[in-house]
């Protein structure tokens, strides 16, 4: 069936644009201009722009400059955004025109072709709602974008990010918890060191993340400045004196966020320098979550020749050669997940160090990048949690065999024997395939009382007792 077109008109002439599209010419020009990548901004971003285009009809028919009829429809409109209805209509490549600006038109054609139905008109009639005069009011590409990225940004956080780090550190201290009667060798430059409880290491990874997630929350807090009001470059041309606080205040209550005005907007319109630490925490916080999965699959290796001493639950089938093979998948996916994160928050800290002057025109790429950086790492913690943690099993006979045949152990005799002699009974041990214990009775360095009392590897885990 032959696609129909309709002609739409903007500042530099006429633009061929589908018939039954919500966008116009701008966008049009967007798509034409930029065929880039296929990828486009996310869910919570233009859920964002919808709140943004809503607070902002709100705060101008509050201070007289739009009238309550056209703010109504533009309010319904946007709220149709905001719960997805029109996500296939926003169509711009990530790699746009600088600072989003084709981003902000497409909401804004977007909205006001709907708004026109809404009011009786057709799409691509302007004389009812336009989306320069009305739906941008007040507002301009510069600060609606940032802003977007913080809205998008909090909320995903909020409700993605810190409630899967919750889960993923609440599945772990039950397993330290459940661990703690189990005593292990601990390991350093991946040799045999001093026993440990495997509740201890565990609740090492436990730790680990409670100090990222109250980082992430820290950080989270700084995304609550927004700087919507301050228009081109700080100044707030064509708004309305009131409007900036009203249109703030209208965000929080879309939101039930505390989203309030930045200290300065001029520093606020010229940098993104909230969104650059939240990033940096990010990957701190991926940098730890990897280090968990590289840990469990040590420690999982096996089963006959690796260490073995975790048992992961087999969720898909491991090889398309090997029978029976069975791989830590799980393991493995959040070891990718963490590296693109890293990768996501370089791309942000080198778009983040293209400002200049009063702008930084680098923000779709940071948009997409942050945003991205955040889903993935919520919804990989999720699917982690589910396939991989919360089925982990310990094997506590391979580990008590492992920390019994272990030669570290030879550290506790130090304070009876000496370093040197203890060292000496490590290397027989290691050389005659026998047990510390072993050796020093051959050797009958301490008596068997003293022996036990040296060798409790309970005590050995908790010097305290």
């Amino acid at each position: 069936m032959e696609q129909k077109f309709r002609v739409s008109r903007d500042s530099l002439g006429e633009v061929r644009v589908p018939e039954e599209a919500l966008w116009g010419p701008q966008t049009q020009r967007a798509i034409e201009n930029f065929p880039i990548s296929g990828l486009r901004l996310p869910r919570r971003f233009i859920r964002a722009q919808g709140i943004i285009k809503w607070a902002a009809a709100r705060a101008n028919e509050e201070v007289g400059a739009l009238s309550p009829e056209r703010s109504r429809a533009i309010r319904q409109a946007a709220d149709e955004v905001i719960d997805g209805r029109w996500d296939d209509q926003f169509v711009v490549d990530v790699y746009q025109a600088g600072a989003g600006t084709s981003q902000n038109m497409n909401a804004n054609e977007v909205i006001a072709n709907r708004a026109q139905e809404l009011l009786g008109g057709h799409r691509g009639d302007v004389s009812l709602v336009h989306p320069n005069d009305h739906v941008n009011m007040a507002q301009s590409t510069n600060d609606t974008i940032h802003v977007a990225i913080h809205i998008a940004g909090v909320e995903a956080i909020h409700h993605d990010l810190l409630p899967a780090i919750d889960r993923v550190e609440e599945t772990l201290r039950k397993k330290a918890h459940a661990w703690m009667n189990i005593v292990k060798s601990g390991r350093t430059h991946l040799q045999d060191a001093v026993p440990m409880r495997l509740g201890q290491e565990v609740g090492g990874w436990a730790g680990a993340l409670r100090y990222w997630r109250e980082s992430v929350q820290q950080a989270e807090k700084k995304l609550y400045a927004i700087g919507l009001g301050g228009n081109a470059v700080g100044t707030g041309i064509n708004a309305h004196p009131e409007y900036k606080t009203r249109a703030i205040a209208a965000v929080s209550e879309k939101t039930g966020l505390p989203f309030h005005l930045p200290d300065n907007m001029f520093t606020f319109i010229q940098n993104l320098d909230a969104v650059l630490e939240v990033s940096g925490v990010i990957r701190g916080l991926a940098t730890a979550v990897g280090k968990i999965a590289n840990d469990i699959r040590l420690l999982s290796s096996g089963p006959r020749t690796g260490l073995a001493e975790l048992r992961l639950p087999a969720v898909q089938p491991g090889s398309s050669i090997m029978p029976g093979k069975v791989n830590p998948v799980m393991a493995e996916m959040m070891n990718m997940i963490c590296y693109q994160v890293m990768g996501c928050d370089v791309t942000v800290q080198s778009a983040v160090s293209g400002a200049q002057l009063e702008l930084n025109v680098m923000m779709p790429v940071i948009a997409f990048n942050f945003l991205h950086e955040i889903q993935i790492m919520a919804h990989g913690l999720l699917a982690f949690n589910r396939q991989a943690l919360e089925g982990l099993e310990a094997d506590a006979e391979r580990i008590t065999g492992y920390v019994e045949q272990s030669t570290a152990i030879a550290t506790a005799l130090n304070p009876y024997l000496g370093y040197d002699r203890a060292a000496s009974v490590a290397k027989t041990a290691f050389a005659e395939n026998k047990t510390v214990r072993q050796v020093v009775r051959e050797q009958h360095l301490l008596d068997d009382e003293t022996l036990a009392q040296a060798l409790d590897l309970e005590r050995m885990t908790n010097p305290e007792l």
